[in-house]
C-alpha cells in the first residue's frame, strides 16, 4: 500500500525563471513563486470570496491551507479536496490532527499544532463555502505510465516512457503536467484503477457480500455528504484509499474513526482500491 503515501524520489528538470502565467487570468507567478507554501498563487481570485490570513498566507511552521489544497479546495492527489465538506466537520478534523489522533506527519500535525482556534474556524468556514467540481476522471487501466514521485508529493510520468502492470494500485497523474505544476485549479488528475475495480466497488459500498455496512446510510444515498458527515463522491481515489487503510490499521482514530471501524474491519486491500475507485468516479456536483 506504500503507493496511497507517496514519498519523492526523483525530480522534474529544473525549470528557468521568469513569470508564468494561466489561460483566462490576469496574475503571472515565478516558479520561486509558484513553489513558495507560504504565499501560494491565487490564479483566479474572483471565483472565490477573499480568503483568510493563514488560508493564503503561512506562519511559522504553519504553512498557508491553499498551497496543498489550492485556493480552489479541491487539492492534490498527496493532500485532500475539501470542497462539500462542512465548517464543523473541517473543525473537528484539525482538532484530531492536533491531538495526534489524527496521524499526518509530514504536513498536518505540525500545521494543526501551530494554528489558532481562530485561525482553524476562519479556514474551516471559508473552505466550506467552496462549492466541489469533477477533478478527477477515473480510468480503468491494466498498465499505465511508469512514474515516479516528485516535488509536492506528486506522481508524474517518466520523460523516458513505458508502462507498466497496474496491479492492486491507483496511480494519479496530472491532467496537465505544466499546469499541475503551477497550481492551476482548473486542471485536474486522471486516476488509474484496476479493471473491474469501480463495478466491484459499487457492489461493496452497497453492502455487497455482508464484507461491510452500506456506505449511503451516513454518506448520503449520493455519497455526496450527510449534514456533517462527509461527501465520498468525486473525492481523489488515493485519498479515499488512503483514509479507509488508516481507518483499518487505527492509525486515524479521532471521534468519527470510530464510527468506520466496523465498515472497515473485513475489506481487503484490494476492496480498499475498489471501493476508493467508485465513490471517486462519482459526480460530487449537487
Amino acid at each position: 500500500m506504500s503507493w496511497a503515501f507517496p514519498a519523492i524520489n526523483g525530480s522534474l528538470p529544473a525549470e528557468e525563471g521568469g513569470p508564468r502565467n494561466l489561460p483566462g487570468s490576469t496574475k503571472a507567478y515565478t516558479p520561486q513563486q509558484i513553489d513558495d507554501l507560504s504565499n501560494p498563487p491565487d490564479w483566479y481570485p474572483d471565483e472565490h470570496a477573499p480568503a483568510p490570513q493563514i488560508v493564503q498566507h503561512g506562519h511559522a511552521g504553519a504553512l498557508a491551507c491553499g498551497a496543498c489544497h489550492l485556493m480552489s479546495g479541491e487539492g492534490h492527489p498527496e493532500s485532500a479536496g475539501l470542497t462539500g465538506f462542512t465548517a464543523e466537520y473541517i473543525i473537528r478534523q484539525m482538532a484530531d490532527f492536533k491531538s495526534g489522533a489524527r496521524k499526518d506527519a509530514a504536513r498536518m500535525n505540525g500545521i494543526a499544532k501551530e494554528l489558532s482556534d481562530e485561525e482553524t474556524r476562519q479556514a474551516g468556514e471559508w473552505f466550506a463555502t467552496l462549492k466541489p467540481t469533477v477533478w478527477t476522471k477515473v480510468m480503468e487501466a491494466a498498465t499505465v505510465p511508469k512514474t515516479f514521485v516528485g516535488q509536492g508529493r506528486m506522481r508524474f510520468a517518466l520523460a523516458a516512457g513505458g508502462t507498466e502492470p497496474i496491479g492492486n494500485r491507483i496511480i494519479t497523474l496530472p491532467q496537465d503536467q505544466s499546469k499541475a505544476t503551477k497550481r492551476d485549479p482548473h486542471s485536474g488528475f486522471i486516476a488509474y484503477v484496476p479493471p473491474g475495480s469501480i463495478a466491484k466497488g459499487e457492489a461493496l459500498i452497497k453492502g455487497g457480500s455482508g464484507k461491510t455496512i452500506a456506505c449511503n446510510i451516513c454518506h448520503g444515498d449520493s455519497l455526496k455528504g450527510l449534514g456533517n458527515v462527509p461527501r465520498l463522491a468525486g473525492l481523489h481515489p488515493i485519498y479515499v484509499a488512503r483514509q479507509l487503510f488508516l481507518f483499518r490499521d487505527g492509525t486515524r482514530n479521532g471521534g468519527d474513526a470510530q464510527l468506520m471501524k466496523k465498515p472497515v474491519a473485513q475489506l481487503t486491500d484490494e476492496d480498499i482500491v475498489a471501493i476508493a475507485a467508485y465513490v471517486g468516479s462519482l459526480s460530487p456536483v449537487k
